[in-house]
């Protein structure tokens, strides 16, 4: 009895926490989008990001990406987000959607974010009304 024991401990503290905790970047982004935190959302882009929000779409730097989310966020302040789907089965890749409810309306936004450096950064960003 003992022995499954403790082959089951040394397994997964033999993972380093950030990969048990991958998934919840996509939580703390859910939370960053009900904030309407532009600042903290920014901070995971990756040098360049490609944006779509609404009909504009384009490839930023990650400043002028942080811009057009702020200005998104004073045109429509958030109420609530939730995680609607999430692949985290990738140990370079995360894909998550988000349902962002605002005061003018009901969002979709995709994150799709790669591995770089040791550290998930988002490459596209896609802020679309929901059907």
């Amino acid at each position: 009895m003992m022995k499954p024991l403790l082959f089951l401990f040394v397994f997964f503290t033999q993972f380093p926490s950030s990969y048990t905790l991958q998934g919840d970047i996509i939580d703390n982004l859910s939370a960053h989008f009900k904030a309407g935190n532009a600042k903290e959302i920014a901070a995971n882009f990756a040098s360049s990001v490609e944006l779509i929000v609404i009909d504009d779409e384009d490839v930023y730097s990650k400043a002028q990406a942080e811009q057009i989310l702020r200005n998104f966020f004073t045109k429509n302040p958030p109420i609530k987000s939730s995680v609607i789907h999430l692949i985290n089965t990738n140990p370079n890749f995360r894909f998550g959607i988000l349902s962002l409810v605002t005061k003018n309306g009901k969002f979709r936004v995709s994150i799709t974010l790669k591995k770089s450096s040791n550290a998930f950064f988002i490459t596209e960003l896609r802020i679309e009304p929901d059907k």
